[in-house]
């Protein structure tokens, strides 16, 4: 097993244009199964996505109405930007790729939205004929079946990233990103739903203005818990962040905590459905007393959390700093969040917006690689460690003259300011002595 050395060696030189060597699996991939292919997999699994995608469409359409499903879509659609900043918010630190966010809301959207609408009704008709009562199948439907279907179907998506991007799966925030967008697109098709249909009922009982049974619909789901499907599956989030966190040799924790995250997930999802079933005010009663203090308990959770990665940032790179890899000053810059924005701003105004992009990109490859350290050191470094981490160094020195420079501008920013005692009488010889400080840098460092 590779292990984390106690520092780099250092760059022996410039690898410009070219990874760097023993890197590559040409020679592996060549001889790999069809199925194996990375294009195969992708288009099976969009194909997929797009299947569901067109019965969901076709189903909620037909139990809406095409004036009602237009209805639910734009109302439906109102939180769905602001949740996908605030998951993106907190996942700057360590920016995952698109395209898990991507994968991650359209299983939400269609395929585990459609596993929900065909085995919630299969189940509650199956209870109905079974018991005679339909009454109490709508109710166990709700509070038993349709938590577990619902939270299952959404944890595979958590589930399937884990296990095929374990790159971008590193702890607990990642886990909390991608479990909320995948609620955040769950809670999107089911929102068009319940205000299609609430819609078509006012469009028959003459329901308009606020007493509509669209405006109380929306005001519950839109209004007042846009955040409910989230906080349900950020639960099964933090047990796969967790696993995540665990070292390989411990796989009874890797197995336990995702499965302790979907029960709580399941058993808090059941809570809010019943709510109902507590008396007029029993969903105001749940949504006081549980949901808004968990809301805010996971909400600092999420915070603090990513408090530590920045600390974990600012532990590990100095040791690429001493083998020359990074400056001195970049291992303070890349831990904190105003230094980096400030590094990227820097180079967007002294060059252009391509210069801030590789900026982001150098940002986002370091702490990737304090992180892949990290986990080295607390004995998970992964079979793929001094690969992962040459990768990691090349993009680095690929980027060093345009990123290098806005660091250390965004270092000397924000670095605490540091006292110093002047004698009190004059000291001649002495650089800067009785001159105001000359501005930092005095050059553009990207003309050249």
């Amino acid at each position: 097993m590779a292990t984390s050395p106690p520092h780099p060696s250092y760059p022996v030189g410039p690898t410009d244009g070219a990874p760097f060597a023993g890197s590559g699996t040409a020679g592996s991939s060549r001889h790999a199964h069809w199925w194996h292919r990375a294009w195969v997999r992708y288009g099976a699994l969009s194909t997929l996505l797009a299947i569901s995608g067109l019965v969901i469409l076709a189903l909620v359409r037909e139990e809406t109405g095409t004036e009602g499903f237009l209805v639910g879509l734009g109302l439906a659609v109102l939180p769905v930007p602001l949740l996908i900043a605030a998951f993106r918010w907190l996942d700057r630190v360590e920016p995952g790729p698109w395209r898990n966010l991507l994968f991650c809301f359209a299983w939400g959207a269609c395929a585990a939205a459609l596993i929900a609408i065909v085995a919630n009704s299969f189940a509650t008709r199956w209870i109905a004929t079974a018991t005679a009562d339909p009454s109490s199948a709508d109710t166990l439907g709700a509070t038993v079946i349709a938590p577990v279907v619902e939270e299952s179907a959404k944890a595979a998506a958590v589930l399937l990233v884990f296990l095929f991007r374990r790159r971008d799966f590193t702890g607990i925030v990642d886990g909390v990103v991608i479990a909320g967008v995948t609620a955040t697109g769950f809670a999107f098709t089911e929102n068009i739903l319940y205000l299609g249909t609430a819609f078509g009922t006012d469009q028959l009982t003459g329901g308009s203005g606020i007493a509509s049974v669209t405006a109380a619909t929306f005001f519950v789901r839109i209004i007042m818990s846009p955040f409910a499907h989230p906080l349900f599956t950020v639960l099964t989030g933090i047990g796969f962040g967790i696993a995540a966190l665990s070292a390989d040799r411990r796989p009874l924790r890797r197995v336990a905590f995702p499965l302790g995250g979907l029960l709580l997930a399941m058993g808090m999802h059941a809570m809010w459905n019943g709510s109902s079933a507590f008396g007029e005010y029993g969903f105001f009663a749940v949504y006081a007393a549980f949901m808004v203090p968990i809301f805010g308990l996971l909400t600092w959770l999420v915070i603090w959390t990513r408090q530590r990665e920045l600390k974990t940032v600012r532990a590990e790179l100095p040791a690429y700093a001493v083998a020359g890899w990074l400056t001195p000053a970049e291992p303070y810059a890349l831990g904190s969040m105003r230094a980096r924005r400030i590094a990227r701003q820097y180079a967007r105004r002294h060059a252009d917006r391509a210069a801030a992009r590789e900026v982001a990109r150098y940002e986002a490859y370091a702490t990737s690689l304090a992180f892949l350290r990290h986990r080295a050191r607390r004995g998970s470094p992964g079979a793929d460690f001094a690969a992962r981490e040459r990768e990691l160094l090349g993009e680095l020195w690929r980027r060093r003259e345009v990123a290098r420079p806005a660091l250390d501008h965004a270092a000397r920013m924000t670095a605490p300011p540091v006292p110093v005692t002047v004698p009190p009488w004059p000291v001649y010889g002495v650089y800067g002595y009785g001159h105001p400080p000359a501005p930092y840098p005095a050059y553009n460092p990207y003309r050249s």
